[in-house]
């Protein structure tokens, strides 16, 4: 009986896993779900977009970049899912202009696993195994966030900055609530644009309260698992620096090429470029565009040095591409992004959406 508890009780666990491992000591992944990326156009081209961002999708990627939004109100969409659809992504934004020098925005995500078995009852109190006692749970994170940017008296320099909200749950075990604050700029000369976007600036805390009940504390116990307790998990900061090109050819078709570089503070990680206390991630991207309606996209991302069999070292990328389609108020963009030399999964298929609204003249 003990063995088979162990065994359903892996589900819930694994379930709480982010939650169990909260540390005060900074652990240096927190909040990943907020590193995946919004937007198949920024997806499609690596995700080196932080100095290329001029829509909706700021929110996420540069809050300064929001002042590029036309129209009255823009509205952002996307949906994707990942592990053969177990994971679900889903993205919405809003952005509005103010004024001719400032621009609000807000950003909404949730990235989750529904319908988790919850087998913690499944023997009964008389030792039977009793399928009807199985329940479910879902483990979502959730970021709120609200952007506000605005045009400085410099020609070309733009500012922004971004408060969020997150709130994660697994189930009815655990939730945490966090607050965080990101900065961003952006700088235009001639055909250049630049872009410096610093993330949890003052770190974004996670506080984790539990509640569980005593027949979860008795089984996690009989099995040896870990009694998850209280904690306050912290994101550290990271800064980005971009730069892209804008190049026309002929009338009809311009292209950008991009480069992103993600700093982190928090130790060596698994980086092309990397130190004891300093690792920097590059990124590269590409945009081709016919006539401001179709555009074809690629990038790369993700740069890694993995062993194999032999213990020989190589290098491996993420490589995406991304296809574009914009008529009129309406741009439709796809993404065939390649997690899986990062995550051990398969090709992903990601869609979104954005429209402008226009207010109509009386």
């Amino acid at each position: 009986m003990i063995a088979l508890r162990s065994a359903t009780v892996a589900v819930v666990t694994l379930g709480m896993h982010g939650a169990i491992l909260a540390q005060t000591d900074a652990p240096k992944y927190s909040n990943e779900f907020l590193a995946i990326g919004v937007g198949a156009r920024a997806l499609g081209m690596g995700s080196a977009y932080t100095s290329v961002v001029n829509d909706v999708t700021s929110g996420y990627w540069n809050p300064a970049g929001i002042l590029g939004v036309k129209g009255d109100l823009q509205v952002g969409l996307m949906h994707s899912e990942y592990f053969a659809g177990i994971a679900k992504y889903d993205y919405i934004g809003l952005a509005k202009p103010i004024d001719s020098n400032s621009t609000i925005g807000f950003t909404f995500i949730r990235f989750g696993i529904d319908n988790i078995p919850n087998t913690i009852d499944l023997i009964d109190p008389s030792g039977n195994i009793d399928y009807d006692r199985i329940t479910s749970f879902s483990s979502a994170d959730h970021a709120f966030i609200v952007t506000y940017a605005r045009k400085l008296g410099i020609p070309g320099l733009r500012v922004g900055g971004n408060a969020k909200v997150i709130y994660r749950r697994v189930g009815q075990f655990g939730q945490a609530w966090g607050f965080g604050l990101d900065g961003g700029l952006q700088y235009d000369r001639d055909r250049w644009r630049f872009s410096a976007v610093a993330r949890d600036v003052t770190g974004t805390f996670n506080a984790w309260s539990y509640t569980l009940d005593q027949r979860t504390v008795d089984v996690f116990q009989q099995t040896n698992n870990e009694i998850p307790e209280n904690s306050v998990e912290v994101t550290l900061p990271r800064m980005m620096i971009g730069a892209a090109r804008q190049f026309d050819v002929g009338d009809k078709i311009d292209i950008i090429a991009a480069v992103d570089l993600e700093n982190t503070f928090d130790g060596r990680r698994n980086t092309l470029i990397k130190s004891s206390t300093w690792s920097c991630d590059p990124r590269v991207g590409l945009e081709v565009g016919y006539a401001g309606i179709v555009y074809l996209r690629t990038g790369f991302s993700y740069f890694q040095y993995v062993s194999d069999i032999q213990d020989k070292q190589r290098l491996t990328m993420q490589p995406n591409i991304g296809l574009g389609l914009r008529i009129k108020s309406v741009t439709l963009d796809y993404a065939l992004t390649d997690i899986g030399d990062a995550s051990v999964a398969l090709y992903s298929n990601v869609f979104s959406l954005k429209f402008d609204l226009f207010k109509r003249d009386s």
